[in-house]
């Protein structure tokens, strides 16, 4: 362990809490943001073509862009909580060599889902939620996002394997380059080169390329983990330890790309206009909710280093910061975002329709929006110390284990209501669920703190 590296144990396991938290939550904030940016930068533009089919197309393209995440996600918590717990315990090397292992897993990943998707590309387009008059657009959208799949989905883990080394800012340079980069190649590459909605995606895969470019130069920076092929184990024992970490991530993530099909085939039996509505409120509520994802990645660091150091009241501690404070701001976001509904939709698509359809859809759950603050925070914090079967089945909750059957029961009872309520519902189950699995968790970690050799 290197002198930057020894200051970076110090600083994570003795200063205050509240303000370390803070400190690494506001560069994964400004970053969850940003990703979350991407989709909505092509939405936004996709919709100045004046066609509820082409939007339609970018919500169908939104459920692939999360088994990227997803795939991401799997490679950058697992390899990323090992990480954070190793240089907990001040053991460099084999932080360095999971940081190299987790980035190659995951661009070879990226290849395997690029290939069988080219050619496989009609057949995904339907299975994705579209219908025959969004189906052109969906083919020219997704044939080009998939060619940036291996390094999209290794721009996930570097940016996630530098936050939990503590240095969520230097995570943040590639993605915000990277983001300022889309916007500007969306209308340039759309309008000027007239490539339609295939500009928007060449636009995304040229400036995530940039992002995992720059995020390699990160790791180079301020006693961060290099990323060396020499380091680059292919053996089961690692291969495990990633699951161990990354498997809530891959069902949270890839439950939501299957909620995301659901509600595509859902809403397609109300027209194109049903599904545009509920794509641009889906990335409208994941605007929000990227904040509190980024709040609660601040933290990830903070559990994972003190963990590892066993400082339990420092985690409980820091995890209680989060649930009170993620609450508080949900609660704001949602009151605003209730208000301005209509408004909001139609910045990114000015349709009579869509808004009458989306502006219900997201007053509802702006009325639950409140309770996904403990839902989260709960779920990193199992997932970092490695409870994975809690970590797992909190990450299934939300988007999986209610979402699922409520988006495909609820709509042959209430009609586009069912569709419109689900999420809102399945919020209040998720928390319900939330309660007893947590308090569980916690009690240990309280005997843990109390137990004589933790003094």
């Amino acid at each position: 362990m290197n002198d930057q590296q020894h200051e970076k144990y110090i600083r994570m396991t003795t200063a205050p809490v509240g303000s370390l938290v803070c400190r690494l939550a506001v560069p994964t904030i400004i970053s969850m943001m940003i990703t979350a940016a991407y989709n909505m930068v092509d939405t936004f533009f996709v919709g100045q073509l004046h066609s509820n089919s082409a939007t339609g197309a970018v919500g169908v393209a939104f459920s692939l862009m999360a088994v990227f995440q997803a795939t991401g996600f799997f490679f950058g918590h697992g390899s990323g909580n090992f990480i954070s717990m190793e240089l907990g315990r001040q053991n460099t090397e084999n932080a360095a060599r999971m940081a190299a292992t987790g980035v190659v897993y995951a661009l070879l990943a990226g290849g395997v889902i690029l290939t069988l998707g080219e050619i496989f590309l009609d057949p995904l387009a339907r299975l994705l939620g579209s219908t025959e008059t969004i189906l052109p657009y969906a083919r020219d959208y997704l044939r080009i996002i998939l060619i940036g799949a291996p390094w999209i989905t290794a721009s996930f883990v570097l940016n996630n394997q530098l936050r939990f080394q503590g240095s969520a800012a230097y995570g943040m340079v590639g993605i915000v380059i990277g983001a300022v980069l889309n916007v500007g190649l969306d209308p340039l590459l759309m309008f000027v080169f007239h490539m339609g909605i295939s500009g928007a995606a060449l636009a995304t895969i040229i400036s995530q390329f940039t992002s995992f470019c720059l995020l390699l130069i990160m790791c180079t920076r301020g006693g961060n983990l290099s990323i060396r092929l020499k380091n680059v184990q292919f053996g089961w024992r690692w291969f495990i330890m990633i699951c161990k970490g990354g498997l809530p991530s891959l069902c949270r993530q890839g439950l939501m790309s299957v909620a995301t099909i659901c509600l595509n085939r859902a809403a397609g039996v109300y027209g194109d206009a049903a599904i545009a509505a509920m794509s641009v409120v889906q990335r409208a509520m994941m605007m929000a909710n990227s904040a509190l994802i980024g709040f609660g990645q601040g933290f990830q660091p903070v559990c994972g280093f003190n963990h590892g150091a066993r400082k339990f009241d420092r985690v409980l501690k820091g995890y209680w910061f989060c649930v009170r404070w993620s609450t508080v701001f949900l609660a704001l976001a949602g009151a605003v975002i209730f208000v301005f509904a209509p408004q909001i939709i139609a910045v990114f698509r000015d349709d009579p329709d869509v808004i009458d359809f989306g502006k219900v859809a997201m007053r509802a759950q702006c009325c639950t929006f409140f309770l996904c603050g403990f839902n989260m925070i709960s779920s990193m914090m199992t997932q970092t110390i490695n409870k994975v079967a809690q970590a797992s089945v909190l990450a299934v909750a939300r988007q999986g284990l209610f979402f699922i059957p409520a988006v495909l029961i609820l709509p042959q009872f209430l009609g586009p209501l069912g569709i419109q309520l689900a999420q809102p519902i399945c919020d209040v189950c998720a928390f319900l669920l939330t309660i007893p699995l947590t308090a569980g968790v916690l009690r240990e970690m309280i005997r843990q703190q109390k137990a004589p050799e933790n003094g």
